[in-house]
């Protein structure tokens, strides 16, 4: 009876790799939250007393007052009304598709049944793909606004953005790394 009961028990996860898989779902944690904020607060690049964003456009007058205004046209950049609407889109899906492959990573730590691996592999895809919607809009909106651009020009908000993107690559990449290396095919 003792026999049958050791060869049905899973066998313990080390110590490393709960701390990897931890650190991964902590750091993809902290990409959502950047990435949020960055897509709500959406002010990315200050050029020539003007600030450009994702939502709005300002302006600052003489008396450091700032004037914004929504109708992304008054900014006199080609295309900057249409071209960020795009970029709005893929910007805000990225952290909604992060949110899903952090859920599933969670769950697959928690819920330790047959389809763990399954799970984590998912959600590990689902942050690559947060990735490409992340990196798409960071680099579509330099591209739009790309007769402005100075290195010093963008915000604290951007910065948050092109962090999260990265954060994205790097724990998508390591989570379907530490899987493969924890779950060798069969």
């Amino acid at each position: 009876k003792t026999q049958r009961l050791l060869a049905h028990r899973r066998p313990q996860k080390s110590f490393f790799e709960t701390l990897i898989r931890s650190l991964i779902i902590l750091c993809v944690a902290i990409a959502v939250v950047l990435s949020s904020i960055s897509v709500c607060d959406g002010r990315w690049l200050f050029a020539r007393g003007q600030l450009f964003g994702l939502w709005h456009f300002c302006t600052v007058s003489n008396s450091s007052v700032l004037k914004c205004v929504t109708d992304l046209s008054l900014a006199n950049v080609e295309g900057l009304s249409v071209g960020v609407i795009p970029i709005r889109s893929m910007v805000s899906f990225a952290v909604v598709v992060a949110i899903f492959g952090l859920e599933l990573l969670m769950v697959s730590q928690v819920c330790e049944d047959a389809n763990a691996r399954r799970k984590w592999s998912m959600g590990s895809v689902l942050i690559l793909g947060s990735f490409l919607l992340s990196a798409t809009g960071v680099l579509s909106f330099s591209i739009l606004v790309k007769d402005h651009l100075t290195f010093t020009g963008f915000t604290l908000t951007y910065w948050c953005e092109f962090v999260a993107a990265f954060l994205f690559f790097l724990n998508g990449i390591s989570g379907l790394h530490i899987n493969s290396l924890t779950h060798p095919r069969n």
